[in-house]
């Protein structure tokens, strides 16, 4: 028998546009809780969905047919089965080898399944790299949410070996995760309804909020449309406020020269800066990339440490005492120009300080630190190169919007699933 898997469109907006150009502000109150490794976060997500009584959203990049994905798959058709509404955006690069059979079993159930940009392979070869849907995000009754940098695969596990990642997430739960809910609705196309407090674009709310009261969250997000800047923006203005410490982990680190000036600029006026980055990369292209920024850091009196147990998978930062961030990207050119995105700004001292003590545990007893060079070699070469590269990425939106497996459509396709 044959069932519909909705295809979303590359970058098209909803119905509701509106919503979507919306700025989300602090919302204060929230309990927030780090959710470190597949360990701590699959449990959690999993027993939400379990008590699920109405609805439950999912967006993810990565779902991969293992023992995470059969976990996740017999969760959500029972919950479909008992009558939840659940709705699941998958990417269609990261889950592009998802069997016909396993994404069939979803929709029978009443699952609505959803694939972002999905393109069949030419000669074996897959031609939607760009502009993926990177964000990981869950959403169960509008009561409780969760965003961070975790797939639902197995290798964010321990016993997956080696190469299991290192990595993190929030659970949220408060007046922040109405925004989630409403960003999640709306990203997956439903009709939503605006309220007080979701702004429009020239009503920015500020990264930095005014108020110091514990509890605060804002979630943030890149598309290619009114948000291209927004999270690369919040990281350049907290840098700027900076005032004792800054520790940055991150996958993929290869800003452009504004994010890195600041960096500079924080551990020129004293600031202890530290920077987790990879050191065994599951794309050893990251490394190489990273290493061309070292001197030009290293000279100003950044820490740079190089994560050596596994891969390292984070997206997470912090700035003093009570300012951090979690979400899914990256600081390089596919996150900050080309991915859909999205990050939680949390103000908390003691959610700061649990995240601190997770990174600084990280960097001690994991992490090789690189030397500093009295006489830096080459760092203003590796620097204009790095520069050239970063800006030329940054008009891969346009370049990539003129190939045919990125115009916006939107159509659903059939997928055939097996008879039982």
């Amino acid at each position: 028998m044959s069932v519909a898997v909705e295809h979303i469109a590359t970058d098209q907006p909803p119905d509701d546009a509106k919503a979507r150009d919306l700025d989300y502000g602090w919302q204060p109150g929230n309990r927030i809780e780090l959710l470190e490794n597949g360990e701590a976060y699959f449990p959690a997500v999993f027993e939400a969905m379990r008590q699920a009584q109405r609805e439950i959203l999912l967006e993810t990049f990565i779902l991969f047919e293992d023992k995470v994905g059969h976990e996740l798959q017999g969760i959500l058709i029972e919950a479909a089965q008992r009558g939840v509404k659940v709705i699941v955006s998958l990417d269609g690069f990261g889950c592009g080898e998802l069997s016909p059979a396993f994404l069939g079993e979803l929709a029978e159930a009443g699952v609505t399944v959803q694939m972002f940009d999905p393109a069949a392979k030419i000669v074996g070869i897959r031609t939607n790299w760009f502009r993926r849907l990177h964000r990981k995000i869950v959403v169960v009754d509008a009561a409780v949410g969760f965003i961070g940098g975790i797939n639902f695969s197995a290798d964010h596990l321990a016993d997956f070996g080696p190469e299991a990642k290192q990595d993190y997430a929030v659970q949220v739960s408060g007046p922040a995760v109405a925004d989630l809910h409403h960003f999640a609705l709306a990203q997956s196309g439903r009709q939503v309804r605006t309220r007080r407090g979701w702004r429009r674009r020239q009503q920015r709310p500020s990264p930095w909020p005014t108020h110091t009261d514990d509890g605060l969250v804002r979630l943030i997000y890149r598309d290619n449309l009114q948000h291209r800047d927004d999270i690369e923006e919040a990281y350049i203005h907290a840098l700027s406020k900076a005032q004792k410490r800054v520790v940055i982990a991150n996958a993929y680190f290869f800003p452009g020269y504004r994010l890195l000036r600041e960096i500079r600029n924080a551990a020129r006026r004293g600031v202890q800066v530290q920077l987790i980055m990879q050191g065994q990369p599951d794309v050893l292209l990251a490394k190489l990339a990273a290493r061309m920024l070292y001197d030009y850091l290293l000279k100003d009196g950044v820490v740079i440490h190089e994560y050596c147990q596994r891969p390292l998978h984070g997206k997470v930062a912090l700035v003093d005492d009570d300012w951090s961030t979690v979400g899914s990207s990256n600081l390089d050119p596919l996150s900050l120009s080309l991915n859909l995105e999205a990050n939680v700004l949390i103000r908390d001292h003691a959610f700061n300080q649990q995240l601190y003590q997770s990174l600084e545990t990280l960097a001690r007893n994991h992490c090789q630190t690189m030397p500093e060079k009295r006489k830096p070699r080459l760092w203003l070469w590796r620097l204009t190169v790095g520069f050239l590269v970063f800006h030329v990425m940054r008009h891969f939106p346009a370049l990539t919007g003129w190939l045919p497996a990125h115009k916006p459509r939107l159509k659903p396709f059939e997928s055939q699933a097996h008879e039982h």
